[in-house]
């Protein structure tokens, strides 16, 4: 049986993912087989396992760190927001439906089962399970009902560390009013806090460390620095989304500049964060007209609700920006939901989203409809014959995984109604626009888990979209979407090329693991974890 440790925080975004992914790294390097672990991650950047299987890539880095191939056991239960108050559910990789919160919180503890089995099936194959928690355990309105904080520690009997985010302010009030809050069993699980995310000279930080310990009767087992390392973040709290897309050099905006369009549901923005290892390459994630500028490729990403966030777009005057930058030349590139609004039309007659019919935005003549099974496989395959500034794709190798709802295909109609951008009924007004050119498509591809060939993804001037997440992941990939741009610009700058991503990631691990140990006492961790 695996011995278990557990890394909760004083609330979201405290560094719990990181410090877990640490551990993980670090362990792996003391010879122990290790597993990451979260009993329920909400998060709209999610990852396909080898079965074909959905879950949270927090999980996956943190797997990554431990030097395992990540399984669905390791999350075995997903939310993913669709709204305010609902979240779609997926249970061991699986899409259990759509649910308001509410609803969910009535069953989640029916789930339990569901949890032990995946965490059991863990403990038999690894020496160590590092389990993250969720946002705080002092959520008082929500404890009876938890499966994540507490209520996980408990049925993993797992010793906790608590850590708490120095950087916002205020960080012991965090931590003691944390513990404050629990019950004495809960308290007791405690074992030792962290202080993350520290900046200055530690000895002034001294006095307070006591001062915690001697009210809490815990020890703190580190006051961890803010560590500049290159990993994924989790969700849409991520820092690197309030970025100013500067270079990390000279602090401005680079040769090559990439806009991401920050939707409001944006997921799997992982996408784009190979972009930032290359020097001469900045990587902006803008919301507003105003901060859009003229960047050389704007990228549309994923989305959790592709119609609502096209809105948004319509609304705020972005999809206008868009393609008043197409006409100018700008390359623009749409990833799975980003892909979706690049065609003529988007259906939801299943009511998957929104329902309806709306107008998409008319730059590559295809129409996608929504069906209520989920597509989720890994691919391998090669970029097709492309033509306009990335015309440096044609035949370089790509892979990936796919997860979405829809089904895009080339514009069979000669006409198509003109509709309510708001409403998405058909005008009074009715438009009418010809299908003029089938887009070519853009992958040759083959599921790597049934096998199936096919062609996908779609191109026309320079207008590129594809369900394929990562698809930049790969060296060449992303060297020749550099390489192209710098040739469009007629740059005589030396401008970097991509390292291998997976072993640009490897190094920040070891980067990481190198932090911790210089500020965490593992011998005191050490401890807890076998139970001293």
């Amino acid at each position: 049986m695996a011995k278990a440790i557990m890394i909760q925080g004083t609330m979201s975004n405290v560094g719990k993912s990181v410090i877990a992914a640490g551990l993980c790294r670090i362990f792996r390097q003391d010879g122990y087989r290790v597993a990451p672990f979260k009993s329920q991650n909400m998060a709209l950047n999610s990852f396909i396992t080898k079965e074909g299987l959905e879950m949270g890539r927090a999980q996956v880095m943190q797997a990554e760190a431990a030097g395992v191939e990540p399984v669905v056991a390791m999350n075995p239960i997903l939310l993913k927001p669709t709204n305010d108050i609902g979240s779609q559910v997926i249970v061991n990789g699986e899409v259990l439906g759509t649910m308001n919160a509410r609803d969910y919180f009535k069953m989640k503890k029916s789930l339990i089962p569901d949890i032990m089995k995946a965490y059991e099936s863990l403990d038999r194959e690894y020496d160590i399970i590092v389990i993250e928690g969720a946002g705080s355990p002092a959520e008082i309105n929500l404890k009876q009902d938890d499966i994540v904080n507490m209520g996980m520690a408990k049925l993993a009997d797992a010793p906790v560390l608590l850590v708490g985010d120095i950087d916002r302010g205020g960080v012991f009030a965090q931590l003691y009013g944390t513990t404050e809050l629990l019950e004495q069993e809960e308290k007791k699980r405690i074992k030792g806090l962290i202080i993350n995310k520290f900046r200055g000279d530690k000895s002034i930080l001294d006095p307070g460390v006591e001062m915690l310990e001697n009210l809490t009767g815990i020890p703190v087992v580190g006051v961890t620095p803010y560590l500049h390392v290159s990993l994924e973040d989790e969700d849409s709290l991520s820092e690197r989304l309030e970025g100013e897309g500067t270079t990390q050099d000279s602090g401005k905006v680079a040769l090559i500049d990439l806009a991401v369009i920050r939707l409001p549901r944006i997921s799997n923005f992982t996408d784009f964060n190979v972009f930032e290892s290359i020097e001469g390459v900045s990587v902006r994630y803008v919301s507003s007209v105003r901060d859009l500028g003229t960047p050389d490729l704007i990228f549309l990403p994923g989305t959790k609700n592709t119609m609502r966030d096209l809105l948004w777009l319509r609304q705020n005057g972005l999809e206008a920006a868009i393609l008043k930058a197409h006409q100018a030349g700008t390359v623009i590139f749409g990833i799975c939901g980003g892909y979706q609004m690049l065609g003529r039309t988007i259906t939801d007659a299943e009511g998957v989203e929104e329902g309806g019919t709306i107008r998409g935005m008319g730059l590559l003549d295809m129409d996608t409809v929504f069906e209520s099974e989920k597509s989720r496989t890994r691919i391998e395959g090669i970029f097709l014959s492309t033509e306009g500034v990335l015309s440096g794709l044609s035949g370089v190798p790509v892979r990936g995984y796919e997860i979405h709802m829809g089904r895009s295909s080339p514009c069979q109609r000669e006409t198509f109604d003109s509709l309510s951008s708001q409403t998405g009924s058909s005008g009074s007004d009715t438009q009418k626009a010809h299908c003029k050119t089938v887009p070519q498509s853009l992958t040759s591809i083959q599921d790597t888990i049934s096998g199936v060939k096919k062609q996908e993804g779609a191109w026309k001037d320079n207008v590129y979209g594809t369900y394929i997440h990562g698809v930049f992941d790969r060296e060449e990939v992303c060297t020749a979407v550099v390489r192209s741009l710098a040739k469009a610009k007629n740059l005589t700058e030396e401008i970097g090329t991509s390292m291998d991503f997976a072993a640009f990631k490897e190094t920040q691990y070891d980067l990481l693991a190198d932090g911790l140990r210089a500020n965490l006492d593992m011998d005191a961790i050490y401890h807890i974890l076998n139970g001293d």
